[in-house]
């Protein structure tokens, strides 16, 4: 029974509903994500919300929570193994192998859609969650990874987001990561304060120690060779590339030693924005380069970099610093009527006030045309189009502003015309 106080039939925990009073900020933010990306021109992609299992399983890591915890899998009809998406990039990458003609490189585009993790719920953390995320696949450009910073930069800034932090870090490439984990490998082998997760893992990923949230795991990754210690020259020329395209652009960044990401695919470049007043789960938005990831699902060697960010994160962060839009006008103009003999002209009216452009609505719960009243000014209506027995005789129409309590009588094909000139910005 809708508004009961014991719902029959409970959503999913880790869910959210959102009602119809907070879907203008959803669309707020979408709006502002679509403008942004279409400066930059990357343009909008669409994935399925399940894919194969083995997807995730080898392009994420088999170390990862997303695989070892997190993954909502299932078998269809045929046995075959399903998996809903947990992120963004790896359903692109396998879009981008299936364009019918090669693309144009770049291939620069967005996403925004539901994502999927089994994981305990928490403030900003769903198990359902809506993620947008843009990847640009096709150049190795250090350019390229401070573009997709500086979008991020961009959209945050139209949103009035302030108090943000570029947290930046490079993880090096095939050819010097090995060197670099066998650094790892030594310094963390006998160490007392793993947490058992980083243990097993530790000889299969040690990059996987210094993602670790536990507090003592922490502590011993702020103490572990870094990363950056170990690039060779052409990782270091790449970074400092990235790093010389935000300092020219203006975007602050910090370096951030032990940043390396949570999943495997992650080469070179990795970065966070974060933003302090979030507690423990600070982090907006967070990507990298993926240089290996297109040749790891078949396809030929291609870079790639691309970011992601979760959107009920990103609202809170518009409610802590107040920056969320007023609510917008529902209904512009409610038509009221008195008796039986004016519902049809009221129907009328109503419908040719839809087919003009005016959002206008009726009461069909058989109310007094006081209690109509009533109802427009708690829907927020500005305008009242209201129409009775006299009204229906004479071919007229009573106009109420709302706001100021003075009405007007005018001929029903002067409505329109009076309406914009009692309420022009409506």
């Amino acid at each position: 029974m809708a508004g009961s106080a014991k719902a029959a039939i409970q959503r999913p925990r880790g869910t959210q509903d959102v009602l119809p009073g907070a879907v203008y900020v959803w669309e707020y933010v979408e709006n502002a994500i679509r403008e942004v990306c279409r400066r930059y021109h990357y343009l909008e992609v669409r994935t399925p919300i399940f894919e194969h299992t083995e997807l995730f399983e080898r392009t994420t890591g088999e170390t990862t929570d997303i695989v070892e915890k997190q993954m909502y899998t299932f078998r269809d009809r045929g046995g075959r193994s399903l998996t809903l998406r947990p992120e963004g990039t790896a359903p692109v990458v396998r879009a981008y192998l299936e364009v019918p003609e090669r693309p144009l490189l770049p291939w620069k585009v967005f996403y925004l859609g539901p994502m999927f993790r089994h994981e305990r719920p928490q403030a900003g953390r769903f198990r359902q969650f809506v993620q947008f995320g843009v990847e640009a696949i096709g150049a190795d450009d250090p350019a390229l990874d401070g573009e997709v910073i500086a979008l991020a930069d961009d959209l945050f800034a139209r949103l009035g987001l302030e108090g943000l932090s570029v947290h930046l870090n490079s993880i090096g490439c095939p050819r010097c990561r090995p060197s670099y984990r066998e650094a790892l490998l030594s310094y963390f082998r006998g160490r007392e304060g793993l947490c058992a997760d980083c243990r097993r893992r530790l000889e299969v990923n040690p990059l996987r120690v210094l993602d670790c949230k536990e507090a003592s795991c922490r502590a011993l990754a702020e103490e572990a060779p870094r990363p950056t210690d170990f690039l060779c020259p052409e990782c270091r020329e790449h970074f400092d590339g990235v790093q010389a395209f935000l300092r020219h652009t203006g975007i602050p960044f910090v370096l951030a030693p032990t940043l390396v990401r949570g999943l495997d695919y992650y080469t070179r470049t990795v970065f966070e924005i974060m933003h302090g007043a979030l507690g423990a789960q600070n982090t907006v938005c967070a990507g990298g380069r993926y240089d290996g990831l297109v040749e790891q699902l078949g396809g030929d060697p291609t870079p790639g970099v691309g970011f992601a960010a979760g959107l009920e994160r990103l609202i809170t962060t518009l409610e802590l610093e107040g920056r969320l839009p007023p609510p917008p006008t529902e209904v512009q103009v409610m038509v009221a009527y008195a008796g039986n003999a004016a519902r049809p002209v009221a129907l009328d009216i109503l419908y040719r006030l839809r087919r003009s452009g005016w959002q206008a609505d009726i009461d069909y719960l058989g109310r007094s045309l006081r209690a109509q009243m009533k109802q427009a000014s708690r829907l927020g209506a500005p305008l009242v189009a209201m129409v009775g027995e006299d009204e229906v005789a004479s071919g007229e129409v009573t106009v109420r502003d709302m706001r100021t309590g003075e009405q007007v009588r005018v001929p029903l094909e002067e409505l329109e015309v009076t309406l914009r000139r009692i309420a022009p910005t409506t």
